[in-house]
């Protein structure tokens, strides 16, 4: 079962907390990005953070994406711009098996969705890393190159411990990186990356409920009134 985790995002006011998801995507960037993808996610959405344009157009441009030689049409790269998406760490998944021990790293766009448990799979998974147990199955026990995690489904992980230790990264808004907090807050980034507009859905969802109570109430007065004087 994965670990608990709390987010100012959870339940049905949650809404996101902009800091955190900061800090959750300096953790990606600064860790998760040279292995895993986000396909799915603009630069331009990072906005929704509360980085302002120059900031999405500076981050941006600190990651290469494919382009094309416009005299040549050759393939090439280029510094990323706001409305490109995140590219691919890797040119091919050949690429990728030969840098990860013949594992694909997944994309991690929608990852707390794809997951069972969601964020707390991303923040268990992360925090899970532990010694092989001494009773554990000759099976079970993991080959040359992987990594034991019981949060994994097959126990077993081609990707080493990313988050190794405190201060790996350095927060900007001061908050101490410790490896729990690190795996908190790129857990509460993915939980933005698999559904953006969640905060839309929230306030959306109430608007019609309280529209459908205030409906109900007014179809029930008027039936009250309509049909008064017609019971005996």
């Amino acid at each position: 079962h994965a670990k608990d985790l709390s987010l100012a995002s959870d339940g049905a006011f949650g809404k996101f907390d902009k800091q955190q998801l900061q800090r959750g995507f300096q953790v990606y960037k600064e860790v998760c990005a040279a292995c895993h993808s986000l396909k799915l996610v603009a630069f331009r959405d990072l906005t929704a953070l509360g980085y302002n344009e120059a900031e999405v157009k500076a981050i941006a441009a600190g990651f290469n994406v494919p382009g094309l030689d416009p005299n040549t049409g050759e393939a090439n790269s280029r510094p990323g711009t706001a409305t490109d998406k995140f590219p691919k760490p890797f040119a091919n998944d050949i690429a990728a098996r030969a840098a990860n021990n013949n594992a694909v790293p997944p994309d991690l766009s929608l990852m707390t969705k794809a997951r069972h448990d969601g964020a707390a799979y991303v923040y268990s998974l992360l925090t899970g890393y532990q010694a092989v147990p001494a009773n554990l199955p000759k099976e079970s026990r993991p080959g040359t190159g992987l990594h034991y995690n019981p949060y994994f489904a097959n126990l077993n992980l081609a990707m080493a411990p990313p988050l190794t230790g405190d201060d790996q990264v350095t927060f900007d808004d001061g908050t101490k990186a410790t490896k729990d907090q690190m795996a908190k807050d790129v857990a509460a980034f993915l939980t933005w990356t698999a559904e953006p507009k969640m905060e839309a859905r929230k306030t959306a969802g109430w608007a019609s409920l309280i529209f459908l109570i205030i409906f109900t109430a007014l179809c029930y007065l008027s039936y009250r009134t309509i049909w008064a004087d017609k019971k005996h």
